[in-house]
Formats: C-alpha cells, sequence, structure tokens
C-alpha cells in the first residue's frame, strides 16, 4: 500500500479522488455558517481540493491553513482561490507541522491514512491544538476498504483514540450527510483536555 506524495499527486492529476465532493460537505457548511469569530486560526489537515477552506476563506475566515502532501491539490487551491495566501498552503506531511491551531477541521483525511497512524493522529491533533481548542468533522463509521484508502472504522474504534485526549461535544450519526454517504458519517465535535 503506498501512500507516498507521488501517489496522491498522481491520483489529483488523474482524477481518481472519488472522495472528494466538488463542494463543501454539508454538514460541515452549516457548522461554518454558525461560526462568529473570524479570527479562528484553522486548520484543514490532507485538506485536498479543499472546498471547506475556499468557503471559510469567502465568509471572511482569513486565518485558515491547509496542509497537505500532494503539491497538485494545494496549487488546484490556488487556481481556484488566487487570493487565498499562498504561505497558508503548507505542502508538507501533517505529522510535521509544529504550529498551533484553535480549531482543526477533519474531512476525509482520517480514513487516508494507513490505519496504523490512528492513535499518533489523535495524539497529534491534541498537539496542534490550543487551549480550549476543537476538532470538529466527520469520521467514517462504516468498513469500507482494508487494504487502501478510504479505510472505513467505527465509533467503538474511534473511541479509544479520542476519549483520553479529548472532551467528546459531539459524537454521532450525522443527519445531513451527501447522499451517498448517508448513515456512513459520524460528525464529531471534540476540546482538547488539559491534561489527558
Amino acid at each position: 500500500m503506498d501512500l507516498s506524495e507521488n501517489t496522491w499527486n498522481n491520483r489529483y492529476k488523474t482524477n481518481d479522488i472519488g472522495w472528494d465532493l466538488g463542494e463543501v460537505s454539508p454538514p460541515l457548511k452549516a457548522y461554518f455558517n454558525q461560526l462568529e469569530n473570524k479570527s479562528l486560526k484553522i486548520l484543514i489537515p490532507g485538506g485536498g481540493n479543499s472546498y471547506e477552506a475556499e468557503y471559510l476563506f469567502h465568509l471572511g475566515f482569513k486565518n485558515v491553513f491547509v496542509v497537505d502532501l500532494s503539491k497538485t491539490a494545494l496549487e488546484n487551491i490556488k487556481n481556484r482561490v488566487p487570493n487565498f495566501p499562498a504561505s497558508q498552503l503548507l505542502h508538507e506531511d501533517f505529522f510535521n507541522v509544529n504550529d498551533t491551531f484553535d480549531l482543526i477541521i477533519e474531512q476525509t483525511f482520517f480514513c487516508a491514512l494507513n490505519p496504523n497512524l490512528r492513535e499518533k493522529y489523535a495524539v497529534k491533533m491534541h498537539e496542534l491544538l490550543n487551549k480550549k481548542g476543537k476538532l470538529v468533522g466527520l469520521l467514517f463509521n462504516a468498513p469500507l476498504f482494508d487494504n487502501r484508502p478510504p479505510f472505513g472504522g467505527s465509533k467503538k474504534e474511534y473511541l479509544a483514540y479520542f476519549k483520553p485526549l479529548f472532551e467528546l461535544v459531539i459524537f454521532k450519526n450525522c443527519y445531513n450527510s451527501v447522499e451517498r454517504r448517508n448513515g456512513k458519517e459520524l460528525f464529531v465535535k471534540m476540546v482538547r483536555k488539559e491534561k489527558p
């Protein structure tokens, strides 16, 4: 299973991106629409084409960062949103990011990682968040694939990673998923615990 930078670049170049909705996902759109603090520092890891970053940027959130291994995906954002600050499009491995954020958005990144990195993902999210920082987004709650992304999983499995590190504010079946993901997504909102 090759999940290298070249693999992801090739998938964007050949449009082999079945996870890409071509628009901001409805649950995240609804969440973004009720956010009031436009100065929040936001990270979207493994953001890909990141319609979420574009949507937030157009809502007036100017402190949005996208990190992705794929240079092609980041260039797609720059081409679509020319005034998006290039310095906020981070071409690097998520696990090497060492800044801190108020809010991190999860959208098809967790399921793209090798499952043996899931515990490391939870720990890294905790590290990257400021005091009272939030991790918000969508996790697949379905088996999916076990030999390539998207890797599936279950609420029970995810709780084992996140419960020690986060206060779980919302961790439930998503009511407003896109049709093809209906019944397969959890909407999650977690607040960083100070002393896990």
